[in-house]
């Protein structure tokens, strides 16, 4: 919990209105599960140094300055910054302005690469989702699967004189994008991704599947990229209902049943987007910010647990 200051500010003891940044945060405050997260982190993070060496800066201040991070994009000279500027972000770090260290942006990154090099950032999304399911939130019914660009930087103004070589290119309708993918598995009840994968852009929707189940779905739903006879058969031979959007054959015209039907997948698959709505529009996250694949897929996990407690933070408040 962040500590409360002693004595408020006299501008705070007079505040009327509360923020929509402050509202944002007190709900997540109220639902992220510290305990769960902090244990998991702990064994891995720096105990105190040396005998008159500065000690760490603790570890729930850390990584509640790192969901603010991932919260409003924030790079890391950015996020010290914005800690000096915003009472609100200094408040849910729990840190009192002259009191206590503001962590600097290498303090920061250090933490950031800590969890990185133990894969932490996945963890954190496999313990957010055993939290979920412990709260009954995910009922694992069906799956909806799909897939997002994610865009990266194709200026070659940098050191290395070239794009990311770990990035590819694509062409989705008449436009052509270069940058990673997300495939995602989504439940299809309450809207909560459970499975995650990463690639480079170029990569087909369909080529990542298996990896997006997690096997005990009644109904999986797509859209047309994964269309595929064999996977339908071994699907309805299970009894399970076989939502992928069907599409007509080379040059001809689809039948009005399979319109119908298309129309009824449409609706229920709509709610695949809603993942990718969070991360992109609520938490800013249009485009990828570090070189390489590993790092940004590590970001990924990250950001998809968060969205995962901020689509059902309703639920978890009631």
């Amino acid at each position: 919990m962040p500590k409360q200051p002693a004595f408020p500010s006299l501008r705070a003891a007079m505040k009327k209105k509360r923020t929509r940044r402050e509202q944002f945060l007190a709900e997540m405050d109220a639902v992220v599960p510290w305990d769960r997260l902090l244990a998991l982190i702990e064994p891995h993070y720096p105990k105190a140094g040396p005998k008159g060496g500065r000690p760490p800066m603790p570890l729930e201040t850390m990584l509640r300055v790192y969901f603010l991070q991932n919260w409003y994009a924030l790079s890391d000279p950015m996020a010290e910054e914005t800690l000096y500027d915003s009472e609100a972000m200094r408040g849910f770090a729990g840190i009192e302005l002259g009191d206590d260290r503001i962590p600097d942006e290498t303090t920061i990154l250090n933490f950031r690469h800590l969890l990185e090099r133990h894969g932490l950032t996945e963890a954190i999304f496999a313990d957010v989702n055993a939290h979920l399911a412990d709260r009954g939130i995910t009922l694992r019914s069906g799956t909806l699967v799909d897939a997002t660009i994610i865009d990266a930087p194709s200026s070659t103004k940098n050191k290395a004189g070239a794009r990311d070589p770990e990035m590819s290119s694509t062409k989705k309708g008449n436009d052509w994008y270069f940058g990673m993918k997300a495939h995602v598995g989504v439940d299809a009840d309450s809207g909560v991704t459970h499975s995650l994968e990463t690639s480079t852009a170029k990569l087909h929707d369909s080529q990542v599947w298996d990896e997006l189940l997690h096997g005990e779905e009644s109904s999986v739903w797509a859209d047309k990229a994964y269309v595929s006879a064999e996977r339908a058969a071994r699907f309805e031979e299970q009894g399970k209902v076989w939502g992928v959007m069907r599409k007509a054959a080379r040059g001809g015209k689809l039948h009005p049943t399979d319109e119908r039907i298309n129309r009824i997948i449409a609706k229920v698959r709509a709610r695949v987007e809603h993942p990718f709505r969070v991360i992109k529009r609520q938490f800013g996250y249009v485009k990828t910010r570090y070189r390489g694949l590993a790092k940004n897929r590590a970001q990924l996990f990250t950001l998809f647990a968060l969205g995962n407690l901020f689509l059902i933070r309703r639920k978890l408040m009631a």
